[in-house]
């Protein structure tokens, strides 16, 4: 469960701009499930579960019977990281579900400025630095969850999954830096 009382309006820019230069995930652009899955660390059967039972559905394109392939966005991909951070936790899918909600209806940018505390039982979520303190100092905080560090951790991934326009469109060809080769060379042994 989100604590209402610790909610308050995002001032900008608190916890750093994850994109900088102003440019958004594009919102055509998505994941199959299987891509979604390595992405945030979960099995298809998970993802599989958790778009039946609604708990996050695919926002660019839903399975359609045998054989369609649900399209998960940029926001998608995090909630479902997000998820997984909750229940490595031992935050009740339930407790989850009602987290999900309310962030369901926020856009990437105010995500970037969330944080997320539990104390095992109740989610809370802070916006700023003074929340994050009242939280701790009330005792309910035992571990957090910055969204940002999620969605950085999703963004520097992202190149090495194939992504695939929701209008079937053609994709921009990302460029490679010499820094994301040798990470891949050295992951790959």
């Amino acid at each position: 469960m989100v604590d209402d009382s610790s909610i308050r309006g995002i001032d900008g820019g608190e916890q750093g701009e994850l994109f900088p230069d102003d440019s958004l995930p594009d919102e055509l652009v998505g994941y199959r499930g299987p891509a979604a899955c390595q992405i945030a660390g979960i099995t298809y059967r998970q993802l599989d579960y958790w778009a039946r039972t609604k708990l996050i559905a695919p926002s660019i394109r839903t399975a359609h019977g045998s054989g369609s392939q649900r399209l998960y966005s940029f926001k998608d991909l995090l909630v479902l990281k997000i998820i997984k951070r909750l229940l490595d936790t031992g935050i009740s899918l339930q407790n989850i579900r009602v987290a999900v909600d309310h962030l369901r209806g926020r856009g990437v940018r105010d995500l970037a400025r969330v944080t997320l505390f539990s104390d095992g039982t109740t989610v809370y979520e802070c916006t700023s630095p003074e929340e994050i303190v009242d939280l701790l100092q009330g005792g309910q905080g035992v571990f957090g969850i910055a969204v940002s560090g999620a969605m950085q951790e999703i963004t520097g991934s992202l190149h090495e999954f194939p992504a695939e326009r929701a209008d079937g469109g053609e994709l921009e060809t990302p460029v490679r830096d010499e820094l994301s080769e040798r990470r891949k060379a050295r992951r790959t042994g």
